[in-house]
């Protein structure tokens, strides 16, 4: 049996950096208001001219690079985004065009929020199946474009940005893959508690029933994660949850019980980014060195649609 691994991670965010004073002069809000609220002190957006795939294609450029990879080798491109406009080119046709790629599988996955590990599992399955051998996942948005910047409930949160992993079938190790098995689901009846709806498209949601949703039931979703990796919590070196509020990151990375891990908190800096937040926050730990080569990493994606996505694998 083949499994698969992850063995590189690239991100890339707009030069353009958002902070809470500048969201004050725009809307009756203030740095302490939102800190307290979300913990998030800046965001990176992109201009008018960035496009989704730009940014997408920037993150897999560095991911292939670090891979020692070039564009040819890839056989399957995903990318994750709920902010792709047109409906053909795909983004992940587009990055593959940007990238110069041969004759990939292309594919875009939308479930927003928890995209990222959507894709990542749907990458797994096809190097296991040997209907890929490297892929290329991606989760990009530009929540700058679809955000309502007069809201202050919803502008403060938001931010644009890409990470990239490459993931390669793993025939000498297949017992103890890479990347552990998905376990992932939604609740249909709630899923209009995060919407992007309209045209123009904006993004709303019902906040108190997100929170409420993520720090009780998702906690124990995440402990059956491990549990289908065959480890504990406490085996855990990091935790990279969705970075959609560090007021939910924070309780369900304790109530998940990782007492030993590092838990990723590029919220802070970042903002939510949707489907890119998990890739990217990830792939800064990776480059700062905060993750030991080979060390289990929980990721779990949850958000839109009120749906969620958890694998372990092991850090690149």
């Amino acid at each position: 049996m083949t499994g698969s691994r992850v063995v590189a991670l690239g991100h890339y965010q707009p030069a353009k950096v958002l902070t809470n004073h500048d969201l004050a002069a725009m809307v009756d809000t203030s740095d302490e208001w939102i800190t307290s609220r979300v913990g998030i002190r800046t965001r990176h957006i992109g201009g008018p001219d960035e496009t989704v795939d730009e940014l997408a294609a920037h993150a897999a450029a560095k991911a292939l690079a670090a891979a020692g990879l070039q564009p040819a080798d890839i056989d399957l491109v995903l990318v994750a985004t709920s902010t792709a406009i047109d409906r053909s080119p795909s983004m992940s046709a587009r990055v593959a065009a940007r990238l110069g790629m041969e004759a990939p599988a292309v594919m875009d996955i939308n479930v927003v929020c928890s995209g990222f590990t959507h894709a990542l599992a749907t990458a797994d399955h096809a190097l296991r199946a040997g209907a890929a051998t490297r892929a290329l996942v991606i989760g990009a948005d530009k929540m700058g474009d679809i955000v309502d910047w007069t809201d202050r409930s919803s502008c403060v949160l938001m931010g644009d940005g890409a990470g990239a992993a490459v993931v390669v079938a793993d025939r000498e190790d297949a017992e103890r893959p890479g990347v552990g098995p998905v376990l992932w689901g939604s609740v249909p009846g709630m899923g209009d508690a995060v919407r992007i709806e309209g045209t123009p498209p904006r993004f709303a949601q019902e906040g108190q029933s997100v929170y409420r949703w993520a720090t009780t039931q998702l906690p124990p979703i995440a402990r059956k994660v491990c549990e289908k990796a065959g480890l504990t919590p406490e085996d855990l070196a990091a935790v990279v949850l969705h970075q959609a509020n560090l007021r939910i990151i924070e309780p369900v990375a304790r109530k998940i019980g990782a007492v030993n891990a590092v838990v990723a908190r590029d919220v802070v800096d970042s903002g939510n980014t949707s489907a890119a937040s998990i890739p990217m926050a990830l792939s800064k730990l990776v480059e700062r060195g905060e993750i030991p080569s080979g060390a289990p990493v929980l990721l779990f994606g949850f958000g839109g649609n009120l749906s969620y996505a958890g694998q372990v694998i092991s850090c690149p």
